[in-house]
């Protein structure tokens, strides 16, 4: 059956496959945007299909590819949406609207995760039911090889850091990153899903950290290619970047945000000793 909303198209189905729902696990769908990578996205799949623990469902959105990922996800049995509108936050988003599971994980085309990646991020939301979401790092599995592990650590070293201070808490990391589909749900008409210009990650990092735990996902970690250092697109992502940070302002200018955080973190404190 297919459905047809807001520019958007997907293929629609009746609840999650018959993996789901054993004892009292929770139930994940897994959300890769994509445009014009089937070569990368095949990769990806194959090691989804590999985890330890599988996917309850794995949602691939096509945002207007001219190659055959679509074709690529069907036949790895993804569950394949087209987002009619540009960029990756809107096609983000869609798969985010679409996904069954309770907890909603993300990651690119390009990105080849540990065999253990869904064990780590189910145990580590079955461990706390107050975390909202999770973010881990990422290797980089192409370039020169001498320069990945230095260059993985310097890019994402620096994005975690200054992020953490402009957002007050962790930022979300777009290849690594999971949450719950009920905080999601609290935020979905507030991110800038039309904007293609801002970075989808760090837009909802604004979002879900308001009122949602960010914390880091420990003992894994997540192979991407180094296209983000490429020439051009290392500023592209530079622009996006302040661009994503400049339109959340005035209201989350860091000193008024970091007042606002510290105030709701503090009520949430006391609310929980007198609930003991």
């Amino acid at each position: 059956m297919t459905a047809h909303t807001e520019g958007h198209t997907m293929e629609t189905v009746d609840g999650l496959p018959s993996t789901a729902n054993q004892g009292t696990r929770l139930t994940t769908s897994v959300v890769i945007p994509v445009k014009d990578d089937a070569e990368l996205l095949a990769r990806c799949l194959s090691a989804l299909h590999a985890q330890d623990q599988p996917a309850d469902e794995i949602i691939v959105v096509d945002n207007g590819s001219s190659d055959s990922s679509a074709s690529v996800a069907l036949a790895w049995g993804a569950r394949v949406l087209t987002c009619l509108d540009p960029g990756i936050p809107a096609a983000a988003s869609t798969g985010y609207d679409a996904a069954l599971g309770e907890l909603i994980l993300r990651l690119d085309a390009d990105c080849e995760p540990d065999a253990q990646w869904i064990t780590a991020i189910v145990s580590a939301f079955d461990d706390d039911e107050h975390l909202g979401a999770i973010t881990g790092p990422a290797r980089f599995t192409d370039g020169p090889a001498a320069l990945r592990t230095p260059l993985s650590r310097l890019y994402l070293g620096a994005y975690m850091t200054l992020l953490s201070v402009t957002l007050g808490h962790l930022p979300l990391f777009g290849s690594n990153l999971a949450f719950r589909r009920e905080a999601w749900q609290a935020v979905r008409s507030d991110v800038h899903r039309g904007d293609p210009d801002i970075h989808d990650d760090l837009d909802l990092a604004f979002h879900l950290g308001e009122n949602h735990r960010i914390a880091r996902l420990p003992h894994t970690t997540m192979g991407m290619s180094m296209r983000p250092l490429t020439a051009g697109q290392f500023g592209r992502r530079v622009h996006r970047g302040v661009r994503s940070v400049l339109v959340h302002w005035p209201r989350d200018f860091p000193p008024l945000r970091w007042g606002r955080l510290i105030v709701r973190r503090r009520l949430f404190s006391t609310a929980g000793r007198s609930a003991r």
